[in-house]
């Protein structure tokens, strides 16, 4: 289950950027070309998360739809699985150039009370 070792890089990356502050909610872009199952990854984010920043965050998935370039036709379009080839005019030989991402976007992170001392 290659889902937990990216809730791992989620958390550390999250956890990192946190620098100790609780996070509510992190948003991450992953591609249909990265093979996630989601909810195999919302499972392994929620147990991985335990015990640090991220401990009873949400976890919201962006899925990025697979993407080629035809060099012969210069087409872009969408794909819904393999083969990847150009829907205009069929060329096997395509450049990819969406689908593949996995990245960490956004944290919302709570702001801690600052507390003044008297001196």
């Amino acid at each position: 289950m290659h889902e937990l070792a990216i809730a791992e890089a989620i958390v550390a990356i999250a956890d990192r950027h946190a620098r100790g502050r609780p996070v509510s909610r992190v948003e991450v872009a992953v591609g249909h070309l990265r093979q996630v199952v989601p909810s195999a990854l919302e499972f392994a984010f929620e147990l991985t998360a335990k015990g640090t920043s991220l401990d009873g965050a949400e976890l919201v998935l962006r899925v990025v739809p697979a993407t080629v370039s035809c060099p012969r036709c210069a087409a872009v379009s969408e794909q819904d699985g393999f083969p990847l080839r150009c829907r205009s005019c069929g060329e096997w030989d395509v450049e990819i150039v969406a689908g593949e991402e996995l990245q960490v976007e956004s944290l919302d992170v709570e702001e801690q009370e600052r507390i003044a001392y008297d001196r």
